[in-house]
């Protein structure tokens, strides 16, 4: 298979380069490498604290592409935002070192665990993924683990355990989740989503096929019972474990609130596992800890673990945090991008009793906007106030012709801001007692949310 052949050189002793080093799995799979005996150096294009950590740890850091770079490599690494064209790869390319996708190189990582338990969706795959990362804590099995984000208890998004699980947030786009061995392969959801790189539902729903197919006879393919799309995309395939709310092989039972607080009952065959008590708010939250969970049994981890470690879960970093007050307002951030998140966070932002929600919204790539734009401005409609940043265009050039003051009109009331500076000062100017402040999106409007935070230091 094409698929093994990184595995020939995920080696002691074999030099490997990684190109955009810094990134948020990037400088964790160059630390597995360099336990694993590998001679690890890199590039990024910017100085930054996971830079100078993976310094620390003796892997050298170039900032800047250059052809040199590569030169005595046994093997380049590259994340699927790095192209052909960027300096490196051409070199390696052009003196025959073989160049690999990050993916395929945590696939090859993971056939070293008994248990690889991938986590995948079109959303909540990180917050779960978090999740499924304080229940292995919890129950000392010394999980290795991959996240998409920052999570508070391991003050980063990765962690290097000794024991056998390892633990991986599972992204769709560019198929790299294909390169991947599951032996518990979790579906949270599909939806229509990067249609820069899909062509559509259909699309993604054929990928997240192979991906269950990926699993092997003893393996799980845990899924999402609830889910249209996702029972479409597994039709026909045996064994599937499902979950879901108040349906599935596993789901909760005596859901109950509390100060927006959720608890419930996790049920399996009729016999209650255990008793859960969130520390987050929100019913998406609920089905993310019915997931993790649910693949914590299939792990073998008893319900004690899974009570105890969903019970310290606080959140992930950029989902639901705080930020600070101003005004009297209160400000949170989070990574939603997706109309299917935007309404969930919205959703749950409704039920905290807040006297209003202004919503703040930074959208993420034009091809994103433009082809959910009816499903974003139907769900930007939802808050008490909508402003928006222009969209923060990620790896894209704006070829489809959209603009932010386009959401703007399609929304009643809606503002569109012309920069990051301009909307942190509307939002302090409109903030007052009882107002709940949400910054959006998953480019950079986490910094309005900041600078809000250090204007009500200075007020």
């Amino acid at each position: 298979m094409e698929k093994d052949r990184i595995h020939d050189y995920i080696v002691p002793g074999k030099r490997a380069h990684l190109v955009g080093i810094g990134g948020v799995s990037m400088s964790p799979l160059a630390e597995v490498l360099q336990g694993e005996g590998l001679v690890i150096t890199g590039s990024d294009m910017k100085e930054s604290p996971t830079v100078a950590r993976l310094r620390s740890l003796g892997i050298p850091v170039t900032i800047g592409h250059f052809a040199e770079t590569v030169r005595g490599k046994d093997l380049v690494i590259r994340t699927a935002a790095v192209h052909n064209d960027n300096p490196e790869i051409a070199a390696a390319l052009a003196a025959g070192i073989p160049v690999f996708e990050r993916a395929e190189a945590w696939g090859s990582i993971m056939r070293r665990y008994e248990n690889a338990l991938c986590i995948s969706g079109t959303h909540g795959k990180t917050t779960t993924t978090s999740m499924c990362t304080h229940i292995a804590l919890a129950a000392r099995i010394d999980p290795t683990v991959m996240i998409g984000g920052t999570l508070p208890l391991l003050g980063t998004g990765h962690r290097v355990g000794k024991g056998k699980t390892i633990i991986l947030e599972s992204c769709e786009y560019c198929n790299s989740f294909l390169s991947f061995f599951p032996t518990v392969a979790v579906i949270l959801n599909v939806e229509a989503d990067h249609l820069d790189f899909f062509k559509d539902l259909e699309d993604v729903e054929k990928s997240f096929r192979a991906f269950a197919d990926l699993v092997p006879e003893n393996g799980t393919v845990l899924a999402n019972g609830e889910d249209a799309n996702t029972m479409k995309a597994l039709k026909g395939k045996e064994g599937v474990v499902t979950f879901g709310l108040e349906t599935g092989d596993y789901h909760s039972a005596n859901l109950t609130w509390e100060d927006g607080y959720p608890a419930f009952d996790l049920v399996h065959d009729g016999q209650t596992v255990c008793h859960i008590e969130l520390q987050i708010p929100g019913l998406h939250n609920v089905k993310n800890a019915i997931a993790a969970a649910s693949a914590a049994c299939i792990l073998g981890i008893p319900g004690e673990a899974i009570a105890r470690g969903l019970g310290d879960f606080r959140g992930a970093g950029r989902r639901f945090e705080y930020k600070g007050r101003i005004n009297g307002a209160d400000v949170y951030d989070d990574y939603a991008h997706h109309p299917g998140e935007l309404k969930a966070l919205l959703d749950m932002a409704a039920t905290l009793g807040y006297k209003r929600v202004i919503c703040a919204f930074q959208p993420h790539t034009y091809t994103r906007t433009k082809a959910l734009f009816h499903e974003f401005a139907q769900v930007l409609s939802q808050p008490d106030v909508t402003y928006l940043a222009e969209i923060f265009a990620a790896r894209e050039k704006n070829e489809v012709g959209i603009t932010s003051q386009d959401l703007a009109d399609a929304v009643e009331g809606a503002k569109a801001a012309p920069s990051l500076e301009v909307l942190a000062q509307w939002l302090a100017q409109e903030a007052r007692p009882g107002d709940l402040i949400l910054t959006v999106g998953a480019g950079n409007i986490y910094t309005v949310g900041e600078e809000l935070a250090r204007k009500s230091e200075v007020i």
